[in-house]
């Protein structure tokens, strides 16, 4: 997932929101072999963002998709075709979007900003420990805010127990942070990781 967060961050406007860049981290992981999507309304429910009229909009301003005809779910074709390359097999990020749904539970009827904050930090953690470090301006822009407005954000996650502490190195350009009670690691508990699905087809994704 965190290549995944690296990859949007660096092809999606600054300005895109947390809304979309959350929609966008779905559709990149469940995407099929033909960079197809069926994404079930469910699944934006589950993000708070129904029915995300303006997130959908700045995902196409931004040329990372376009609508399909919709049946009984939100169909898109995914436009950049760097994404095919950026994955594990598609069971690997199925996993990973179902984590990234029902995981992070104190953000999780929180903003998506704090929610894309949360995953942000979590899946940069090594696995096996509670500490990470990453370059300001990086987190920043994978956030989609302001570098200034790091700190604030940072305090609600350490509100929400994601992190328990934080730290800013202004001359290196560095944060450092220690991960809370509530961030748990995607791989580091069998009961909050989904079991693994079958095997990958050439269909449009079948979620939720």
């Amino acid at each position: 997932m965190r290549e995944i967060l690296n990859y949007l961050a660096a092809v999606l406007p600054e300005k895109t929101g947390a809304g979309a860049r959350m929609l966008a981290l779905q559709c990149a992981l469940r995407m099929n072999n033909s960079a197809q999507v069926r994404l079930p309304h469910g699944v934006v429910r589950s993000l708070r963002l129904e029915p995300a009229t303006d997130s959908w909009r700045e995902l196409i301003e931004a040329g990372l998709l376009r609508p399909l005809p919709p049946d009984h779910a939100i169909a898109v074709q995914m436009l950049d075709a760097g994404l095919l390359t950026q994955h594990p097999a598609r069971p690997d990020r199925l996993r990973a979007a179902d984590w990234a749904l029902r995981g992070t539970h104190p953000a999780r009827t929180s903003s998506p900003l704090l929610r894309l904050a949360a995953l942000s930090f979590i899946v940069r953690t090594a696995l096996g420990s509670d500490h990470g470090v990453a370059e300001t301006d990086h987190v920043a822009r994978e956030c989609g805010v302001p570098a200034a407005a790091l700190p604030s954000l940072l305090e609600q996650l350490v509100i929400a127990g994601v992190l328990a502490t934080w730290q800013a190195a202004r001359d290196a350009g560095e944060l450092s942070w220690k991960l809370g009670p509530k961030g748990l690691h995607p791989h580091s508990s069998n009961e909050d990781t989904p079991n693994h699905p079958g095997p990958a087809d050439r269909r449009p994704a079948q979620v939720g």
